[in-house]
């Protein structure tokens, strides 16, 4: 697992780590999360805040998904189309059938071989096959799960799916923000990271009671704080000040 390290960096981990929280929670860009370090006095520049992001987000979202529990033994398969410095992508997305995100992949086709590539990747992260896997109509996932003599688990719906084409929705939200995405490996880094933030803060607060989501919170962010400073602790009063990493003009 990756060691996070604060080292040499101008800003206290408390603010690195609350900006990248900004960040990775809501559908903010670089500049917003800079206007609002500025209103609370933190004159950190967004270049410096998208290398932040890049350095640490990548290590809290291991640690989350290290953490996580055992998905369902559902799991729902669908792939949208998106657009990539003015190319077609199609990505691809697992999530169970709790709306917990599993995998997300970018890939150029939407063929059997793509299809083959999640499925593998999804099993192999897992370390179990689901009891279903629910796709749409497209053959490319019967082909695939031919191929990985799994085809007496595939169930193929409509309305039954939805939970995958809604699972879309937040990076549908994300990339307007962005305003496209600059290459295929940066969206695949984005959305691996922005899943596991996900996951981690999707507490589902319209199906509970107020006391249990606010306590389900609370825990979610004694987590977060807790993966964000790990490792870390003894750096926190690090100085080096020829040799600053962070960039806040």
């Amino acid at each position: 697992m990756r060691r996070i390290s604060y080292a040499r960096h101008r800003f206290p981990p408390a603010i690195i780590q609350h900006a990248v929280w900004l960040y990775l929670r809501f559908a903010l860009s670089y500049r917003d999360v800079e206007d609002l370090l500025a209103e609370r006095g933190i004159d950190a520049s967004y270049e410096t805040v998208r290398r932040w992001t890049l350095k640490f987000g990548a290590a809290y979202a291991q640690r989350i998904r290290a953490g996580r529990r055992r998905p369902s033994s559902r799991w729902h398969l669908d792939e949208a189309l998106i657009r990539i410095q003015g190319r077609f992508h199609y990505l691809w997305r697992a999530v169970d059938d709790e709306g917990e995100v599993l995998e997300v992949i970018v890939q150029p086709r939407r063929d059997r071989k793509a299809a083959l590539k999640l499925l593998r990747k999804l099993l192999k992260r897992q370390g179990f096959v689901p009891d279903a896997i629910v796709t749409d109509r497209l053959r490319s996932y019967g082909a695939a799960l031919r191929d990985l003599a799994l085809e007496e688990r595939h169930v193929i719906g409509g309305q039954s799916n939805n939970r995958a084409e809604v699972s879309h929705q937040p990076t549908r939200k994300r990339e307007r923000q962005r305003r496209g995405v600059g290459s295929p490996g940066s969206a695949q880094r984005f959305l691996s990271t922005h899943a596991a933030a996900y996951n981690h803060f999707d507490i589902q607060r319209h199906l509970i009671a107020r006391r249990t989501m606010k306590s389900l919170r609370a825990e979610a962010f004694a987590t977060w704080r807790e993966i964000a400073t790990a490792s870390g602790r003894a750096l926190c009063g690090s100085r080096a000040p020829g040799h600053l990493r962070d960039n806040a003009k």
